[in-house]
């Protein structure tokens, strides 16, 4: 439960859980905007029913502590209960938004010869072939869980944001109900029919069908049963169940306040559901069934919804259509620094490099970390490790260089959310092979993007570092918009190499004078750079803050920013996600402006901009400007030195902020209202970037079609 500096806010405040929903809502936007094309219009639902799927296991779940926690906690708390009812009644709305938006992207997809069905439309041949089907490839992977007596705990068995069926038999003595998992782990959540059994077109050419495989269960849930039990009448009805993200109460709860909790109320922390979505056509029996085997007694956890459950499985909706279906490729540029050296180092080492992904290649990272594997002048390379891709070349280069004698070390975050699994797998697999594995400091997460490799040259030993906004994985280097500094600047890279040693030996006395480091200086330095720009404002210089964030909550900072803009600070922020700021709110802030921008890659990199009397600071870093980035986390932020890569920087922040295609203002309410664009040009900014670098590389020009 993340605490603010000031328990009170000094200026008004958007609750953070509902601005979360607003930029929910604007991925709702995308999936509305008849611009984009159709499968991708798809894959926004994808993302949003993902990005909900989050929301429910970390924001409310942490609304439903606080409700659970109230009379443990003394002072005064906000209602946490009208914030819940409010939370629900916006997901409704969402949810109905949603729903429309689906039946659209469906009508369109039917003009593009697509067409998503379910199993009652199939007719005769393909019901005999989804039966085969079903058949073949689908029971072996289905074993029913039977709800009798007390030999199935439901709470236990049912793994979090999975689909289920929930299947009712009547006609015997006593209704029979069971659960059966649609296993998307093991099939495709599409199976496309047999052009030859789909319905032909006037025109001659077949209409391509797509049956989730959820349908082919319920079309073969009798088969499924048939000879286990006796019933005249059997009907399946999907649900998912949501739990709570916190796999640790207690670092987030003060300790004394879990000792006054009763055992009953700290074991409800941990297993009460969040939510349970089913299908609004579930009969009223069949839910009193499910709720009684959940223990699912809150009336707020239960969110009626339609047909299908798991709408993230279609992030991944597959096009067998035509091409332009779906974006254009924007095929990653090359960076001439890169390609005109004769290895990785040489060119690092001639001048500080940035990269901005996916606009360029993330293959230059990994470049890097191969030739640093083989090279005989590396000794050491050391890495932090928040989320890598499953199949990670990153990690593949270290193992390799361990074989080759190089010492290796790397930190890994275990409690990266959601990817837990994954980099404990990776943890196990390095320390078999000799890495030095380090999983850091047990009350901090390590969020930082950092890569220090050092080599020896001509007799002395060089320190070559990476900082950046974004994960070493090469799967969301193709989605995310994130920024890379290479630099071999010597006092930069001895800090990079402080830090590893501080997440190590965090008891010994540290200094940085260069990078922003998280928790214990990052918090006085982002004070002291704003409040320079108060002091500027009041002597009547020009003073101007820029940035770019994922999310920005932090009470004491936005209190400060308020301030700042009552001085006479000019301030421009772009902020992705949960924005408490205000804009416009009680005549207190004309000078804050902000906007949002939502398209086809996910807003990631963070940049802080400080005018400094004309003497301009650029900052890239992991951190937003939340507590627990500030006062939590391990984050580094370095600054841009070379001057024309921080006009780039600049230059790229100013592309956005005159973006009006893609663009939304955040004002007081969180309406979600585009930029108007009247006569200007259109400004599609991520296309713009791209068509930037392209002409900074001086490389082949790429059109999309808009």
């Amino acid at each position: 439960m993340e605490q603010s500096m000031s328990d009170t806010p000094e200026f008004p405040v958007f609750p953070r859980e509902l601005s979360w929903l607003a930029f929910n809502g604007r991925v709702l936007q995308e999936a509305a905007d008849e611009r984009n094309p159709p499968i991708e219009r798809l894959r926004f639902l994808g993302i949003y029913s993902n990005n909900m799927d989050e929301f429910f296991r970390v924001r409310v779940a942490d609304v439903k502590r606080r409700i659970l926690l109230k009379k443990y906690q003394s002072g005064e708390q906000e209602d946490a209960e009208d914030l819940l009812q409010e939370i629900q009644q916006q997901v409704l709305q969402l949810g109905q938004r949603f729903n429309a938006i689906y039946l659209d992207i469906q009508l369109e997809l039917r003009k593009h010869n697509i067409e998503l069905i379910d199993n009652f439309k199939l007719g005769e041949l393909q019901s005999g072939w989804v039966k085969s089907y079903f058949r073949d490839e689908v029971i072996k992977h289905i074993s029913p869980m039977i709800l009798s007596g007390d030999e199935v705990s439901l709470p236990k068995a049912l793994e979090d944001n999975t689909t289920y069926l929930m299947v009712e038999m009547t006609g015997s003595a006593k209704p029979q109900y069971a659960i059966v998992q649609v296993p998307t782990n093991e099939l495709s959540r599409f199976i496309e029919l047999p052009l030859h059994l789909n319905t032909r077109k006037k025109n001659g050419h077949y209409r391509r069908q797509i049956l989730l495989l959820d349908d082919v269960i319920v079309h073969c849930i009798a088969d499924l049963f048939a000879g286990f039990f006796e019933f005249e009448h059997i009907q399946a009805y999907s649900l998912k169940l949501t739990r709570d993200a916190e796999y640790n109460i207690s670092d987030t709860l003060d300790q004394s306040l879990i000792d006054k909790m009763s055992k009953g109320i700290r074991q409800r922390l941990k297993s009460e559901p969040v939510r349970l979505v089913y299908d609004n056509a579930m009969p009223e029996q069949m839910l009193k069934v499910l709720s009684k085997q959940l223990g699912t007694s809150s009336v707020d956890s239960l969110i009626p919804g339609s047909r299908y459950r798991n709408f993230k499985d279609f992030i991944g909706f597959p096009n067998i259509g035509h091409q332009s279906l779906e974006f254009p490729a924007l095929p990653p540029l090359k960076s001439p620094e890169f390609e005109q050296a004769a290895t990785s180092f040489d060119a690092i080492r001639s001048g500080d490099i940035l990269l901005y992904y996916p606009y360029h290649n993330f293959g230059y990272f990994t470049e890097w970390v191969r030739q640093a594997s083989f090279d005989p002048k590396v000794t050491h390379i050391k890495m932090t490790m928040y989320r890598v891709a499953k199949h990670s070349r990153v990690i593949h280069s270290l193992l390799d260089a361990v074989r080759n004698g190089k010492k290796v070390t790397v930190v890994v975050e275990l409690k990266a959310r959601f990817d837990e699994e994954n980099n404990i797998n990776w943890a196990r697999k390095m320390t078999e092979a000799g890495i030095q594995v380090v999983f850091g400091l047990t009350t901090l997460k390590i969020h930082s993007k950092l890569c220090l490799i050092s080599r020896m040259e001509r007799g002395k030993l060089m320190h070559y570092g990476h900082i950046g906004t974004g994960n070493f994985n090469e799967k969301t280097a193709r989605i995310y918009t994130d920024m890379s500094l290479f630099t071999c600047h010597q006092e930069i890279t001895a800090e990079i190499d402080q830090v590893f040693e501080f997440i190590e030996y965090s008891y010994r006395p540290y200094q940085f004078n260069h990078l922003i480091v998280s928790p214990t200086w990052s918090r006085p330095r982002l004070i002291a750079l704003i409040q320079r720009e108060i002091d500027f404002a009041i002597s009547g210089r020009k003073a101007e803050i820029f940035l770019k964030v994922n999310n920005l909550v932090d009470q004491q900072i936005v209190d400060l920013l308020y301030r700042a803009a009552q001085a006479g600070v000019k301030i421009r922020i772009i902020v992705r996600g949960m924005c408490s700021l205000m804009p416009g709110a009680a005549g207190k802030n004309q000078n804050i402006k902000i906007i949002s921008v939502l398209d086809r890659f996910l807003e990631h990199a963070r940049v802080y901009v400080f005018h400094n009397g004309g003497e301009t600071d650029v900052y890239l870093s992991s951190a937003d400007w939340m507590t627990r980035n500030i006062d939590q986390r391990v984050e580094v932020g370095v600054p841009i030195y070379d001057v024309r890569l921080k006009q780039q920087v600049l230059d790229t922040l100013d592309i956005q902020w005159r973006d009006n295609v893609k663009a939304r203002i955040i004002d007081a309410k969180q309406s979600n209202a585009y930029v108007k664009r009247g006569n200007k040009r259109s400004i599609r900014s991520q296309q713009q970037i791209y068509d930037y670098f392209v002409r900074q590389h001086g490389q082949h020009k790429h059109t999309e079609h808009e």
